[in-house]
C-alpha cells in the first residue's frame, strides 16, 4: 500500500472538505500563483519552466470556462474576460512575453479579489440573518 505524505494528504482533505466558493477561491489563487511563477521563469531564462506555469494557468481559466452558466449575463461576460485572458497566454507563451502575462495577472488578481470580497459579503449576510 502507497501512502501519501502528510502535506498531500492535508491538501486532499482541504479540497475535500472546502465549499464550492472556497474551491474556486483556491483556483484563483493558483492561476495567481502560476502566472507569477510564468513570468518569474520568463526572467531566469528558463522556457520550459515558464510553458510548463502558462500551461497550468491555461488549464485553470479553461475549468473556469467551462464550468459557467452562460444562463448569466454575468457567465458572458466573464466568458469573454477569460477568453481574452487565456489569448494573452497563448501568445505569451510563444513568445515568451512577460508583459502579455503581467496583464493577465491583472485581471487574475483583480477577479480572485473580487470573489474572495464577494465571499465574505454572502457570509456576513449569512450570519445576519441567522
Amino acid at each position: 500500500m502507497v501512502t501519501a505524505n502528510p502535506y498531500q494528504q492535508y491538501q486532499q482533505n482541504v479540497i475535500n472538505t472546502s465549499t464550492p466558493q472556497e474551491l474556486t477561491l483556491m483556483l484563483y489563487n493558483g492561476l495567481v500563483k502560476f502566472l507569477k511563477l510564468g513570468i518569474e521563469a520568463i526572467e531566469e531564462n528558463n522556457p520550459q519552466s515558464a510553458h510548463n506555469n502558462i500551461i497550468k494557468a491555461q488549464n485553470i481559466i479553461e475549468e473556469f470556462m467551462s464550468t459557467l452558466n452562460m444562463d448569466y449575463d454575468i457567465s458572458k461576460n466573464l466568458y469573454s474576460i477569460y477568453e481574452y485572458m487565456n489569448w494573452q497566454l497563448v501568445n505569451a507563451n510563444i513568445k515568451k512575453d512577460k508583459a502579455a502575462i503581467e496583464e493577465v495577472v491583472v485581471f487574475a488578481e483583480d477577479l480572485r479579489n473580487t470573489w474572495s470580497q464577494a465571499m465574505k459579503l454572502a457570509k456576513n449576510r449569512q450570519t445576519v440573518n441567522k
